[in-house]
């Protein structure tokens, strides 16, 4: 007959270390609850209620529906949709290629001082206003700007709905650009130098010793810069407000025109929710895609 091993109550208890760790967490977890949990908690609540006319949001008792989802299955919500996931995936992808080559002059090519002033000149352009930068592009390259006659010289129209396009872009990529930048900096700084020297000594061109030891190696780096580059990209708010004019428009732009202009609380959270939803999914799959990669490499 086995013996029956009962647990004294001092080795239940937690342990001294694990009980300072929870002491240490407990703010930090609190604070993220109350602003994080708790409201989006409210938003899916707030997506499942009916909205009746004639209120601000959905009344107290009003029933529990699917219905604003059911409206999400619009062309119009795909068209938009589509609108944002393009424009910010081409955004992304034209910031990272551009920003990969600064990141590997700044590490490689300057000096401590340029260095220095190139990384302080990336740190001042993501923490200047979203607004001043987007203005400033408008006011150059906007219907209205100091490029209207050049562009009306070349035969493009400032109105037209491709020029819209490219200058929404354009926002995104400025915003997005120093980000990458910044992003890639450790990445390249970590790569040893000797690899591509080791490379070139051995009678491999500098461009194949790059594109086959500094690329594969900065991989890891690149996805997360292109993931985060996208994730700011799709929740951009400001930039196809005042450069889209009306006619691009982002999922930000509608959840802003349901809960501000219409009131219709219900609809602009399940929108919320969908967008939410759809970003994470589509973040999760690049990165799941990257790591199999990487392991079956």
């Amino acid at each position: 007959m086995s013996a029956v091993t009962i647990a004294r109550p001092q080795e239940l208890a937690i342990p001294a270390p694990a009980r300072m760790s929870l002491l240490l967490l407990a703010p930090g977890l609190l604070i993220l609850l109350s602003i994080f949990a708790l409201p989006l908690l409210g938003l899916v609540l707030e997506s499942l209620k009916q909205y009746v006319p004639g209120r601000v949001g959905s009344a107290v008792d009003a029933s529990l529906t699917l219905e604003n989802y059911r409206e999400l299955a619009t062309p119009s919500f795909a068209g938009v949709l589509y609108e944002t996931f393009k424009l910010s995936a081409a955004a992304s992808l034209a910031g990272l290629m551009a920003a990969f080559p600064l990141a590997y002059c700044i590490v490689r090519r300057f000096s401590p001082r340029q260095r220095a002033a190139c990384i302080g000149l990336l740190v001042m352009l993501v923490l200047l206003s979203m607004l001043v930068r987007t203005y400033a592009l408008e006011l150059a390259f906007g219907s209205v700007g100091i490029a209207r006659p050049l562009l009306l010289a070349l035969g493009i129209s400032p109105t037209s709905r491709g020029y819209i396009e490219v200058l929404v872009e354009a926002g995104l990529l400025h915003a997005v650009m120093p980000i990458c930048t910044l992003t890639l900096l450790g990445t390249i700084q970590n790569i040893d130098p000797r690899l591509c020297d080791a490379a070139q000594s051995l009678g491999a061109p500098a461009w194949k010793a790059h594109l086959g030891i500094t690329v594969p190696l900065a991989l890891p780096g690149l996805v997360s810069a292109f993931l985060i580059a996208m994730t700011f990209a799709i929740s951009a708010f400001v930039i196809p407000m005042v450069l889209g004019k009306g006619r691009v428009l982002f999922l930000s732009n509608t959840i802003y025109t349901r809960f501000s202009d219409v009131a219709n609380y219900p609809s602009g959270a399940a929108v919320s929710i969908a967008m939410l939803v759809i970003s994470l999914l589509v973040l999760s799959l690049a990165s799941l895609a990257h790591r199999g990669k990487g392991a079956r490499s």
